[in-house]
């Protein structure tokens, strides 16, 4: 194990691009094993040679601006699927508005009748059904 360690000395290692193109590497690599289609089989070396090279580098500066630049675009979308199962983790208990004047989503409990609801954010004072 000592050897490992001298080995990856120095170099970049793995992040959150680099586990991203493995994943992509895995997910096209189950594709391509229910669906073989001869030579595009070989793409999947594609993604997992990449995350070799990025994790072997020992050019830091430059993977790090490719992993901010990733995560700049990975960010939004990771969001939006986790406030998605957040509210399916809550749907039986919670319901969600919009405020008409900010376009805040304001979460209000289920089963209360008609209530006033106050926007946290612009203090607008709106009447729902929940």
């Amino acid at each position: 194990m000592n050897w490992f360690r001298k080995f990856m000395y120095g170099r970049y290692g793995v992040d959150q691009l680099s586990l991203g193109l493995l994943f992509l590497s895995f997910l096209i690599s189950i594709i391509f094993y229910l669906f073989p289609l001869g030579l595009l089989n070989y793409l999947v070396y594609l993604p997992f040679l990449v995350f070799l090279l990025r994790a072997l580098s020992k050019n830091h500066s430059a993977r790090r601006k490719e992993n901010t630049y990733f995560l700049k675009l990975w960010n939004p979308i990771a969001g939006w699927f986790f406030k998605k199962r957040s509210r399916v983790s809550t749907y039986k208990t919670h319901r969600y508005f919009k405020c008409p004047g900010c376009k805040q989503e304001v979460r209000v409990p289920k089963g209360k009748g008609k209530i006033r609801i106050t926007c946290p954010k612009c203090k607008l004072e709106f009447i729902k059904k929940t």
